[in-house]
């Protein structure tokens, strides 16, 4: 229904494990420097931006499915977008292709609460916020 966005990164050296593929607590890594980058970019709202106005973005949950490891060196996409946002949580899904197979490593989702950073309990996500990203649809 919304919108989806892609970044292209590279897996690097000290993203791989001992068994010579990247371990798994990197692709959690690679999928918020996407968000982060495309907050930015592709949606025009940066975390900094959220930051200014006294709220942050925390990981409430996060599901993660492998299907195929990335090794050192592959390039990849991690293609990202909203799967459903209210007053409460933001549902962020996302995959990750391997470019030069063109297979998905793995797929999953991450829910998102917005907190208030002075107190660092969750807060309802304004509707001007809600409005905004709604507005990027497929």
């Amino acid at each position: 229904m919304y919108k989806t966005f892609e970044t292209e990164l590279k897996v690097r050296p000290d993203d791989i494990d001992m068994y010579q593929h990247v371990h798994n607590s990197k692709y959690f890594d690679y999928v918020l420097a996407a968000r982060y980058d495309q907050m930015d970019h592709n949606y025009g709202k940066s975390m900094e931006t959220f930051m200014k106005r006294g709220f942050g973005w925390l990981v409430q949950t996060v599901h993660i499915n492998y299907k195929r490891a990335l090794k050192m060196g592959d390039t990849f996409l991690v293609r990202t977008g909203i799967e459903d946002i209210s007053t409460r949580n933001c549902r962020v899904k996302f995959n990750i292709i391997n470019k030069s197979t063109n297979k998905e490593s793995c797929d999953g989702w991450f829910d998102f609460v917005l907190i208030d950073l002075s107190t660092n309990r969750g807060v309802a996500i304004p509707d001007d916020v809600i409005a905004h990203y709604t507005s990027f649809t497929a």
